[in-house]
């Protein structure tokens, strides 16, 4: 079958793109804007690359064209439509489908699913489930948004029954307004955590609730639903109605808890130790995706221990606190002075702004953290959650805005912090005002859902030279 996937550099579509690459199937796509990690995978893959959504790609005669999400029948004023191709394949009665579906009839099919859910830690958690499969011996298939250290690869099919996926609650294409989740009818499915996200397209939390619902009520009686005990947002989904085996981890009466510090604790299951995850990650959000992952690879029959061995050998995600430089400023080096290290992350809501910077603080100790963070997601770009901003910030030292393409007031939402905050309106900006405040030992750390203007090369080369 030949699939030409519109907007095929998403992390989603991207992944879509190389299973079905492996299963033997021809794959072209296109996109706009596109940005590492994905566009060196696709290219790596051997995936033709067509850049722009125009109408003369109809000429391909794809078996089936496949949509993303970001495709839509919007048209600029001037009556010209966004997304030509998309309107030409409907004119055309052309075959088309959203990934999801795509995805649900050729890879999942007869396979035990496992789907990790929540605002939050879906792709850490996705990539730790999918290494405890992994280094268990069950060879498991996976699609994280995200390229897992461990794998390289963001999606495989697997030699095994497993299949680890991680279950968005964004809408599945613009013919398609449910969730993406809906349609991997899990086996297993975590509930990791639940608050409200995605203002585009979502009123309230009490909608997204109602999303999460509808993927328990997929979940087979013989399945299993994992909750986080300490969201109140999910009890009520769970109150809804569940018709699977409920194992909850979080809180000291769950079934998985956990004792000591995220970077090293005990695993108790029901009170009792079971095991003891030491490992290089930090935060109290890694150490509750920890337990949901272990509780989920349970159900397949993975031991507390054989997971707990599995997590000390985890590598992370990339873009998730991943180190991108060190760099000794050149005015200490003869002093001997400590480095300045740069992370990139992908945390864009205020709660992963929060506890990534509390992980990193845990880390750190004392020493300076300078947050840089642009607010880009479609939630934080429409301003529904910058009264929160301060908060996620509390501790970090100085914080950096970058405020290009907002309709409201950077400035006056980090106002609480006083002179911790800054704002620039580009890149090159918020550069100059991290130099004009970095010193020897300080751990910068940018935060974003995209590229950031490539704000991590570029600071590394400007640090330096000071």
């Amino acid at each position: 079958m030949h699939i030409h996937i519109l907007g095929i550099c998403g992390t989603f579509m991207g992944g879509l793109a190389a299973l079905a690459r492996e299963a033997g199937h021809r794959v072209t796509g296109c996109d706009t804007g596109v940005y590492p990690p994905m566009s060196d995978q696709l290219r790596a893959l051997g995936i033709e690359l067509i850049e722009g959504f125009g109408a003369e790609q109809l000429a391909l005669k794809p078996d089936m064209y496949v949509i993303g999400n970001v495709v839509s029948r919007v048209h600029y004023p001037d009556g010209t439509p966004k997304f030509p191709l998309m309107e030409a394949i409907l004119n055309s009665g052309s075959p088309y489908t959203s990934g999801p579906q795509w995805l649900s009839e050729h890879v999942l099919q007869g396979r035990h699913v496992l789907a990790i859910a929540g605002t939050h830690g879906k792709t850490t958690t996705t990539a730790m489930l999918a290494w405890i499969l992994e280094s268990a011996g069950l060879a498991p298939g996976f699609l994280v948004g995200g390229v897992p250290m461990n794998f390289e690869v963001s999606a495989r099919i697997g030699k095994g029954n497993t299949f680890v996926i991680e279950a968005d609650e964004y809408d599945t294409a613009f013919f398609d307004k449910r969730s993406k989740f809906v349609h991997y009818r899990p086996r297993t499915a975590v509930l990791n955590n639940l608050e409200f996200d995605h203002a585009d397209i979502f009123d309230d939390l009490a909608a997204i609730e109602r999303q999460f619902h509808h993927l328990v009520r997929t979940v087979p009686s013989q399945g299993r639903v994992v909750v986080n005990g300490l969201e109140e947002s999910l009890a009520r989904v769970v109150h809804k109605g569940c018709w699977s085996e409920v194992r909850s981890f979080g809180t000291a009466v769950s079934d998985f808890s956990a004792v000591g510090e995220p970077h090293q604790f005990d695993v108790l299951q029901r009170g009792k130790v079971v095991a003891h995850v030491a490992w290089g990650l930090t935060g109290v959000h890694n150490q509750l995706n920890a337990l949901a992952a272990i509780a989920a690879a349970e159900h397949v029959g993975v031991a507390a221990e054989v997971a707990a061995q599995a997590l000390g050998s985890f590598g992370s995600v990339k873009r998730r606190m991943e180190v991108r430089a060190t760099i000794t400023l050149a005015a200490d080096a003869s002093a001997g002075a400590l480095p300045v290290t740069i992370y990139d992350d992908f945390a864009h809501h205020p709660t992963a702004i929060r506890t990534t910077v509390n992980g990193l603080r845990r880390k750190v100790g004392n020493a300076r953290i300078l947050a840089v963070f642009e607010p880009r997601s479609n939630t934080m770009k429409l301003g529904a959650m910058k009264a929160q901003l301060p908060w996620s910030l509390e501790e970090a030292d100085l914080a950096f805005c970058h405020s290009g393409g907002l309709d409201w007031n950077a400035a006056e939402a980090l106002a609480p912090m006083g002179a911790r905050g800054c704002v620039g309106h580009t890149v090159d900006e918020v550069i100059a005002q991290v130099l004009a405040h970095v010193q020897a030992g300080d751990h910068i750390v940018c935060m974003s859902n995209g590229g950031f203007g490539g704000i991590h090369q570029k600071l590394q080369l400007a640090l330096q030279t000071i």
